[in-house]
């Protein structure tokens, strides 16, 4: 399974339906929730999703630094990667 994390992309849903169209589980999540789904879940890899927002904004999105921490592959797309 892969995660898809939302930031608020519009790309989001193409993300994943490219994803699930190659044959690969996918699922859409929420930044606030990434990091306890992945400990529940184990996903292979991650995919960090922009938004409109930036990353220097005062009440910009965000996530857990130990998201880092978990040993899979994370793909950063817009969003300051």
């Amino acid at each position: 399974m892969i995660f898809v994390v939302d930031f608020g992309s519009q790309t989001t849903h193409l993300i994943k339906r490219r994803i699930w169209d190659i044959g690969v589980e996918v699922k859409i999540v929420d930044p606030k929730d990434a990091l306890a789904l992945a400990k529940e879940e184990n996903p292979t890899g991650m995919i960090l999703s922009g938004g409109p927002a930036s990353v220097y904004g005062k009440n910009a999105p965000g996530i857990e630094g130990d998201i880092f921490l978990l040993g899979i592959p994370i793909l950063g797309i817009c969003y300051g990667w």
